[in-house]
Parts: structure tokens; sequence; C-alpha cells
């Protein structure tokens, strides 16, 4: 009998990391302390850097599960079965995420064919950031089917919507079940039309708990939600903590084939009107990738808004080309 490695190449028990900033060595002991993965190999240009980040997580080991946590180069991550993507250059305090692209494009047009030379088989997790423009690179530039191409896309700012709509409610935030869509940066949307807690229309609940005023308060919340990384960065000059979490609750769905709903990035071919580009919407998730988006309530407004951040992350990918 051949084990799943011989039947596919691909080692389920296997994660690769490029780039081994703050977000990549973040990912990294959330995903050891997860024991989801028996082997991991940290990639960077900086060998010592990567080096230096998987001997202080190994040494962590003997309080998680066993795991071989080592730093590599790309042919290391040939069997793995997610390659995370975190490399690229950090966001300043007075830059938006999308100020970014041009420097992120470049350093993806070095790694992207590093890995596609190496017959990689597994999943693409991008999470670089402007997210949703490096996931359609990255798409682009490997060919590969673009279900295998997913980026972390706003799973990170619906956490975020979540803990401030059940803060404001005083109700656990796994009670609430609410997506932030379109662009994870300055465009992206508050789908409150299909809001709720629990079941309960969330202005329903909103008034069981004593708040009347429900344009006031999803507009400040969603502004809180916006702004909330601009905040962290101006704080402690990156965000890193939340965006691991959310990266080890994607890994976990693909490894498991969980089939969860997760507002992934990924290139849009017709839903809501938007065509050729990369942006968040829900999908259910497997041990595949993307299988398939899920169709979510929208009001004209919310509609409209999201075609805007369509529209926005299109002009960027044309200016550089793609």
């Amino acid at each position: 009998m051949m084990d799943q490695k011989e039947k596919t190449g691909i080692n389920t028990q296997k994660i690769a990391i490029i780039g081994c900033g703050f977000v990549g060595a973040a990912c990294a002991f959330a995903l050891m302390q997860s024991g989801m993965f028996s082997e991991m190999v940290l990639i960077d240009v900086d060998k010592n850097r990567a080096e230096g980040e998987a001997m202080d997580i190994s040494h962590g080991v003997p309080f998680s599960k066993p795991a071989k946590i080592y730093a590599g180069d790309y042919e290391d991550l040939k069997d793995a079965a997610i390659t995370v993507i975190t490399a690229g250059a950090n966001q300043k305090p007075d830059e938006t995420r999308l100020d970014l692209v041009y420097k992120n494009v470049k350093i993806f047009q070095s790694i992207i064919p590093r890995i596609t030379e190496q017959d990689y088989k597994g999943i693409l997790l991008i999470v670089s950031n402007p997210v949703d423009i490096l996931t359609y690179v990255a798409a682009k530039l490997s060919g590969y089917t673009e279900n295998r191409v997913l980026g972390s896309g706003t799973v990170l700012d619906t956490a975020r919507l979540k803990y401030e709509v059940a803060e404001h409610l005083t109700v656990d935030s796994r009670s609430v079940h609410a997506f932030i869509i379109g662009e994870h940066g300055d465009s992206e949307i508050a789908a409150w039309s299909g809001a709720n807690i629990s079941g309960i229309p969330i202005n329903d609940f909103c008034e069981l708990r004593g708040h009347y005023e429900h344009e006031k308060n999803t507009r400040q919340i969603a502004e809180q939600v916006k702004n909330s990384a601009y905040e962290i960065i101006e704080k402690k000059q990156a965000t890193y903590f939340g965006i691991a979490m959310s990266v080890r609750r994607i890994c976990e769905v693909i490894l498991r084939d969980e089939k969860s709903i997760l507002p992934v990035s990924s290139i849009m071919y017709g839903e809501y009107g938007i065509s050729d580009v990369a942006l968040s919407m829900p999908a259910i998730v497997g041990k595949n990738g993307v299988e398939t988006k899920v169709p979510i309530p929208l009001s004209e407004e919310e509609l409209a808004c999201l075609k805007r951040s369509a529209s926005m992350l299109r002009d960027v990918l044309d200016e550089v080309k793609m």
C-alpha cells in the first residue's frame, strides 16, 4: 500500500513558511502550538533569521507535540501540504496596504518561480500585503489551478468584526455571524445585511440588549475594524498575533478538510458582476483549497461598495501590468 505522500507527492504533516519577519515567525509559533504538523520548514532571504526563529520555536516543542522545525531552502518545500507566504516589505505607519504593492509584487516575481521550479503540488496561502493583489499575482505567476492559491483575505478583519460586535452586545464572539468582504484594506465592506447573532437578525438582537441607534453603531464598529490595523501599527509597529491565529485557522480547515466557510481571497469570475480580480468573499474551504464561493445577501449599497472595491483593485493590477 502506498502512503499519502507516495500517491500525491504531498506530505500532509508538513508545512512551509516563506518569510520569517514578525508575521512569519508568529505564524510558525501558532502552528507549532497547534500540533497539526510534524515538520515545518522556515525560508527567508536572511538565512540566519530563519535559523534563529527555527531554533527559538523548536525549544517550545517539549510543551507541544513532536515536530521537526528547521531553516531550509525552496527545495525543502517540494512536498509540503501548505506553503504560507508572508514575505514582503513591512507596512510603515504612514503607508496603506496598497502602498506596498510595487515593492511586494517585485518580491513575488522572484519567489513564485522558485516554488514552481520544485514541481510543488500543495496549497499556496498568501498572507503578504496587499493580500488581494498578491493572491492574484501568485495565481497568475504560478499557473496553478486557482483553487490552490488563496489569500488570508478578510479572515482577520471578520474576526475583528465579530470581536467588536461581541464587545458591543456583551455576547460570545463565536455566536456572532457576520463577514467583512471585498479588499483587505481601506475599501473593505461590513456586510451587515446578513449579519446575525445565532440566527437572530443583528438589529433585533441589538434591541434585545438595549441598543437602538443601529446606523450610528454599525458605522462606528465598521470604522473601528477598518482602522484597527493602523492603530496597532502606530502603537507597536506591526500586527502579527491576530493574523497568526487567522493563518492557523485557515491551515486547520485545509488540513482537516473541514469544508468551513471563510472569507478568503480568491479570483472572481462573474460573481456579483465582478471578474478578473481577487478579493474576499465567503467560500467553502477544504483540502483542495477554495471549493466554491458562497453567496450572501447584500444590500444595493453594499453591492455598490463591493464593486467599487473590486474596481480599485483592478486599477492597481492594471498599473502593475497584471
